[in-house]
């Protein structure tokens, strides 16, 4: 009967629809979270963008649930309050995360490898492909009198 129900529910365009609807992202930051300022507040949904969670990896402090992705916003909003511009809290988060933290790290030091890594592997890939479309292939030596027999001889059998 259950079974029979979801096959039914299934076709119903409608219902379909409002499946998709209610699967939206689910924000993490929570109602005590937000600063009653609503400029300070947008401030740190912005630098909460580029910062990336320490455990999740691929979400941003915002997006993800972890316990230590909390305490990071709660920092960011701490600094705001405390005066903090945009470039301090991103400092303050670095320092103590470093900048494995960040999604878009500067380009310097350490960092210069992951910047410049992608194209020089692109561009050797670019220069193999080239090398090896230009490579020619030796044409086949041609068979010896003697050899031409003996491939004659074999034929015959």
């Amino acid at each position: 009967m259950r079974l029979f129900l979801i096959g039914r529910w299934a076709r119903c365009p409608s219902y379909i629809l409002a499946l998709f609807l209610l699967a939206t992202p689910a924000w993490a930051v929570l109602p005590d979270e937000m600063l009653a300022d609503p400029v300070l507040e947008a401030r740190a949904r912005a630098i909460s963008a580029d910062i990336r969670c320490p455990v999740c990896q691929g979400e941003t402090i915002d997006d993800s649930n972890a316990p230590i992705a909390r305490d990071l916003r709660l920092i960011v909003r701490e600094r705001l309050v405390a005066g903090d511009t945009d470039a301090q809290v991103f400092d303050f988060v670095v320092a103590r995360f470093g900048e494995g933290v960040l999604f878009n790290p500067p380009a310097r030091g350490a960092n210069l490898v992951l910047w410049f890594a992608g194209p020089a592997l692109l561009l050797a890939g670019i220069g193999v492909a080239v090398a090896a479309g230009r490579r020619r292939v030796a044409p086949e030596a041609s068979l010896s009198p003697q050899e031409e027999a003996q491939v004659r001889e074999i034929l015959r059998e």
